[in-house]
C-alpha cells in the first residue's frame, strides 16, 4: 500500500521561503514520477510541479522561477523548495504519484501573509 506523507508547511511572510517534503513508502520510488498539487480555499486543485523518474522537472507558469522540485531516491523523498512566496501561494499542498493507483498525501498547509 502506497503512503505519502508531506511535511514542511507553515506560515511565512511574503518573500519568504519554505521547503516541503514528501516521504513515500510501499512503492518503488525511483521509477515513479512525483507531483506537487495545491488547493486554495474555494478553488480547484491545481498542479504546481512535477518531476520524472529521471529528474526532469516541469512547473506551472505561476510558480516558474520561484519553486524548485527535486527528489532523493535513496531517501524515497520528493521536495518542493518554495522561494519568493506570495500571498496567492496560500493553499494546502499535496504530494501525488500514480503507482498502481492515484495516490495522495494528507496535505500540508502553507500560509503566506502580506
Amino acid at each position: 500500500q502506497v503512503r505519502l506523507v508531506e511535511s514542511g508547511g507553515g506560515s511565512v511572510q511574503a518573500g519568504g521561503s519554505l521547503r516541503l517534503s514528501c516521504v513515500a513508502s510501499g512503492m518503488n520510488f525511483k521509477i515513479a514520477a512525483m507531483h506537487w498539487y495545491r488547493q486554495a480555499p474555494g478553488k480547484e486543485r491545481e498542479l504546481v510541479a512535477s518531476i520524472t523518474s529521471s529528474g526532469t522537472a516541469t512547473y506551472a507558469d505561476s510558480v516558474k522561477g520561484r519553486f524548485t522540485i527535486s527528489r532523493n531516491n535513496a531517501w524515497n523523498t520528493a521536495y518542493l523548495q518554495m522561494d519568493s512566496l506570495k500571498p496567492e501561494d496560500t493553499a494546502v499542498y499535496y504530494c501525488n504519484t500514480y503507482y498502481r493507483n492515484n495516490n495522495w498525501g494528507q496535505g500540508t498547509q502553507v500560509t503566506v501573509s502580506s
